[in-house]
């Protein structure tokens, strides 16, 4: 996770070596035999009927063959809000058994969406504003090596400028229940990656405390307020934040898996506890729900046009997002191959990856594979995307 939020296991593997193994053992059921992606069965894509976009299972089919994950699942929702989904791989490598369609899968990074709304709905309401310190709203909760709360506002939390320390980096190889105050307390022990608002770093320490703010100022927890505020409202009907010690995706799913390094056996790691990603990370969701989310926000439905203006104000992101990406406040932009732009965010979690976003004119795709891959892999999603969103 030091890569995106949800890169728990892969990021402790390399802080420690053989540690990563050992986190993925605790973390998952066991092995899957010998069985390397390399050797998964011939895939076999599905499309609803009358699909135009006939090059997203093309797309599908590739990253399976040739990119050798497991499965890879889409959703491409029309500007007129009609939407068709798409399969490719096996839902479980050691069944064959296929990949359900529009599955749940841990949504990662996105999940930093869901919180900077719930936090710009609270600006709109006048009980945050985006320049104030973070301090305003946690007194002293900000101290350490050049980290101080006075100085940090709530706007570079959303939009990964703090400088604050990344807690990922420092966690342990226990896969197990953690408090959002223990990740802090992991951040504080550190100096501070650079002075407010001097930089730009994709870091999870950010929506943590942005997490601890909407507590604060709200006196519910994070998951309630994104239950409430969006879930519900929408009507998402396929996400949800899981509870505290919920490890299980409560719904038909693609199993997730986990690779030490290329040709090595794949290791089911769908089940295993995620709150150390907490509002950085967490949430678990479906690529049409995700579309349903990213088009009702930019259409408005989710906040007035001041705060969507802002959160839509950008600067340039570098890694993990692509060349000529821009991040705005938990939103991110990126270019398409037919002119324009696309907005999203994607996320990565152990087991599983996803990309997507939504144009101007209100046509969205969300893609998903079930393991952590490569940069080149990932770029081959994006590519899937654009494909989408440019038909």
């Amino acid at each position: 996770m030091r890569e995106q939020a949800g890169q728990r296991l892969r990021s402790s593997g390399r802080r420690s070596g053989g540690g990563r193994r050992r986190a993925v053992t605790a973390a998952a059921a066991a092995a899957v035999g010998v069985m390397t992606v390399g050797a998964l069965a011939s895939p076999a894509a599905s499309a609803a009927p009358a699909s135009k976009t006939h090059s997203v299972p093309k797309g599908l089919n590739q990253l399976v063959r040739e990119d050798g994950v497991p499965a890879a699942l889409a959703s491409v929702q029309d500007r007129h809000g009609h939407t068709r989904t798409y399969t490719a791989g096996v839902g479980d490598v050691a069944t064959g058994a296929k990949v359900p369609r529009d599955g749940q899968v841990r949504i990662g990074s996105n999940t930093k969406t869901f919180t900077a709304v719930v936090v710009l709905q609270l600006v709109a309401e006048g009980k945050v504003e985006l320049d104030a310190s973070v301090d305003t709203y946690l007194p002293g909760l900000l101290r350490g090596d050049g980290i101080d709360g006075r100085r940090i506002t709530v706007r570079q939390l959303l939009q990964h400028t703090s400088g604050l320390p990344n807690y990922v980096n420092y966690l342990s190889d226990d896969i197990r229940f953690y408090e959002p105050g223990e990740l802090l307390d992991l951040a504080l022990k550190h100096e501070a990656h650079f002075a407010p608002g001097a930089k730009w770093e994709h870091n999870n320490t950010n929506y943590l405390v942005a997490g601890l703010l909407v507590q604060k100022v709200t006196g519910h927890t994070v998951a309630e307020q994104i239950d409430q505020r969006i879930v519900r409202r929408l009507g998402l009907r396929h996400t949800y934040f899981p509870a505290p010690g919920d490890a299980t995706i409560r719904e038909r799913h693609p199993k997730g898996y986990y690779q030490e390094s290329a040709g090595s056996p794949l290791v089911d790691a769908t089940e295993w506890d995620p709150s150390w990603a907490w509002a950085a990370g967490q949430m678990i969701s479906t690529n049409s729900d995700l579309n349903r989310f990213f088009r009702a926000l930019l259409s408005g439905r989710l906040l007035p046009k001041a705060q969507l203006d802002q959160m839509r104000t950008t600067v340039s992101a570098t890694y993990p997002f692509p060349a000529g990406a821009r991040y705005g406040l938990g939103l991110v932009s990126r270019p398409l191959s037919c002119g324009g732009v696309y907005w999203g965010h994607g996320g990565s979690m152990t087991g599983y990856e996803t990309r997507g976003g939504i144009t101007g004119n209100g046509r969205a795709a969300n893609v998903a594979v079930t393991t952590q891959p490569s940069q080149t892999t990932k770029e081959h999603m994006d590519s899937v995307v654009d494909t989408a969103l440019c038909r």
